[in-house]
């Protein structure tokens, strides 16, 4: 065997079984009957060991693929001994390793004689599975059962004969369902023309060389990450996010803290102390947090190479149950998106102060799910739409981030879905879609913009949902980056009528539309790397030219002054950034043991400012600010202005002074992010 598999044949089969996988995903792209699949691409294909571990894939999208294994285990422990030729299995069960109800996965065990070869298996989102609303995604849902039909590990298939009594009953409780049906088609199709592939490389090489290969490519790239791993300062690394609820109507902010821990070439992402789950969809699964955590560090250190379960062996995830990152039964597990860029996010901000060359600024914070859907008269059938806008990625070092497309937890997905598509397929009317000035973070690195998409109702009556999140928290930047825009999205009337905003930002369930009405989606802005008043003035000129920046913006963020021309206007433009920095507030940083409030279910760091010191920063009871030391990512909290604190400090606990890099007496600068009650369209800082 070590003679057959030399270094070019490991790669030759290595390359084959990805092969296999794009013949899968181009088997599901022809065939789907979803536009969410054919057009957008929101599906996923992989290879599977028998030990269940993934060992090939290729363009699909992380948030599918990498938690598959845990789905695939799940199905394995189902029918332990009892999985055949012709055996089948489908299932959606989030708590069982799936992502979100709509993503519904087909597992097709390939057999060579009586012996298990591998699991090609597909994940596809299906537009609607059932629930409350069209679409099955509702920010207001309390429970698992508003969000669709719950498929545990079952046999669709045994011995090549389709259990048709299953499928008919979970058709009966999903709109659209000849869509449905047609996508569960495709899956089985690509798994089907993947059991051919494989048989074909097993009778050219045979089994044992192939899994042969198979193994030294895990092993390969287990050592790749290792090395990665090895090259970092050992240490314990802090950040902290949330996510967002507004229990009574009041917004209340979900702790999600992390401990990154690297120790040699092995790292522990530790996320002890976030919020217990709550009856809101801002929970996931531990699937899909621990695979998070894996695409931030797999897209951070080791982008370039193959993905597969070898990159993830030396990294541990501690998730405790009955969290937001480890959901369990009944709570809603709708907003894997949401936890999934969150927990990206808190990647982002630990890895921030270990390797700050190789991050950006946090991306689109959430994956911004609008639905719409109802009956359509002229065409006597349901309809559901699924919009997921795409969002401005964070900028780095060396470019702005890439706007309204998909972030690098979302593969190829397409996130500008045609119009004409839309147009054609549903009874609404693109009226505009266009990048929103202002959206990316101000940075000496841009942060990417957002998409804002305008669509009128043509059709007699519809819903509208969103399961979104970061409405309210906005991404934030790094190395002195500012924040984006958060998501918003808002009705405007037929006719010109009033604009309804929500009044659970992000967090829409079934908000009834009449013809004429207009749903306005604008996606979240990225966060911007270093400081803007690095950014060359010309580039900020041209910026204002494109419109991505406007005139105001351009001056107040990035201290540029352009004349009547367009022109940069140097002597002003150093004026102002001159007064800019002299006008930013720093204070000295004192020890305090407890910085944290404590809320209806979780708590949130608290700032506490002198009078004088919060009138200096424009700050206000309230507000959400940002503390920064232009080392990492800010830190952010939420202002008490207190007359017992000294003028002129920060009182500010060890794990903060961790986050900031920061050592007590050192200054620490603090600015207003956003005022207590704004809303998502509120332009912050501009």
């Amino acid at each position: 065997m070590a003679r057959e598999l030399d270094a070019i044949t490991l790669e030759v089969l290595t390359q084959a079984l990805i092969s296999v996988v794009r013949e899968m995903r181009a088997t599901v792209f022809r065939t789907a009957k979803s536009v969410a699949i054919w057009e957008a691409k929101d599906f996923s294909c992989g290879l599977f060991a028998p030990d269940s571990q993934v060992v090939a894939q290729s363009e699909d999208i992380g948030s599918h693929v990498v938690p598959l294994p845990w789905s695939v285990r799940s199905a394995m422990a189902r029918f332990a001994g009892d999985i055949g030729p012709g055996d089948v299995i489908l299932m959606n069960d989030p708590y069982l390793g799936g992502t979100h109800l709509n993503d519904v996965t087909i597992i097709y065990p390939v057999f060579d004689g009586g012996r298990l070869a591998f699991f090609p298996a597909v994940r596809e989102h299906w537009p609607d599975v059932g629930g409350m609303v069209p679409g099955s995604m509702s920010g207001k849902a309390t429970e698992i059962y508003q969000e669709g039909v719950r498929i545990p590990p079952v046999k669709i298939m045994t011995g090549g004969r389709l259990n048709e009594a299953a499928l008919d009953i979970l058709l009966a409780n999903m709109r659209v369902p000849d869509e449905r049906l047609g996508d569960f088609h495709a899956g089985i199709a690509a798994c089907r023309v993947a059991e051919t592939r494989i048989r074909e490389l097993i009778a050219r090489w045979g089994l044992d060389v192939l899994m042969e290969a198979v193994r030294r490519d895990l092993d390969r790239a287990e050592a790749r990450m290792r090395k990665c791993i090895a090259g970092l300062p050992d240490g314990t690394y802090h950040y902290e996010d949330y996510l967002e609820t507004f229990p009574g109507g009041e917004f209340e902010p979900l702790l999600l803290p992390l401990a990154l821990t690297i120790a040699g070439d092995r790292m522990t992402a530790d996320f002890t102390g976030a919020a217990t789950q709550v009856p809101v969809p801002v929970n996931s699964t531990l699937a899909v947090s621990a695979a998070s955590v894996f695409i931030a560090v797999k897209s951070v250190f080791d982008p370039a190479a193959p993905l597969n379960q070898g990159s993830f062996r030396p990294i541990e995830v501690v998730a405790p149950e009955g969290t937001i990152v480890n959901v369990t039964r009944p709570a809603p597990a709708g907003s894997h998106g949401e936890i999934r860029k969150r927990v990206i996010a808190t990647m982002i901000g630990a890895l921030s102060q270990v390797a700050p060359d190789k991050i950006a600024g946090d991306l689109c914070r959430t994956s911004f799910h609008n639905l719409i859907g109802g009956y359509d008269a002229a065409s006597r059938r349901e309809w559901v739409h699924y919009e997921w806008s795409g969002g401005g990625n964070g900028g780095f070092a060396e470019a702005d981030g890439p706007s309204a497309m998909a972030p690098f937890d979302w593969g190829d997905l397409v996130t500008v879905q045609s119009s004409e598509v839309i147009e054609t397929r549903f009874p609404l009317l693109v009226e505009e879609s266009r990048l929103a000035a202002d959206t990316g973070g101000a940075g000496t690195s841009r942060g990417g913009l957002a998409m804002q998409r305008r669509m009128r109702l043509t059709g007699a009556e519809a819903r509208y949902s969103l399961l979104s999140d970061g409405a309210m928290v906005p991404a934030f930047g790094v190395l002195g980056g500012m924040s984006g825009l958060p998501v918003a999205s808002w009705v405007e009337g037929r006719g010109g009528g009033a604009i309804h905003d929500f009044d659970t930002p992000g967090k829409v369930g079934g908000h009834v539309l009449h013809e004429g009405d207009r749903v306005v989606l604008r996606s979240a802005g990225g966060g911007g790397y270093g400081d803007p008043l690095q950014r060359p003035a010309e580039r900020v000129a041209d910026d204002v030219g494109l419109g991505f920046v406007s005139v105001r913006a351009a001056e107040r963020l990035y201290g540029v002054v352009l004349a009547g021309d367009g022109k940069v206007d140097e002597a002003a433009t150093a004026r102002r950034r001159a007064e800019i920095r002299g006008g930013r507030v720093r204070l000295e940083a004192v020890a305090a043991k407890d910085c944290y409030r404590a809320g209806p279910v979780s708590r949130r760091r608290i700032c506490r400012l002198n009078p004088a010191d919060a009138a200096r920063a424009g700050i206000g009871e309230g507000d959400l600010v940002e503390l920064d030391t232009r080392r990492a990512a800010p830190l952010r909290a939420w202002a008490e202005i207190d007359a017992a604190i000294a003028q002129g400090t920060l009182p500010i606990d060890a794990r903060g002074l961790d986050i900031q890099r920061a050592k007590l007496g050192e200054a620490i600068e603090v600015r207003l992010l956003r005022r207590a009650g704004s809303g998502p369209r509120d332009e912050q800082g501009i």
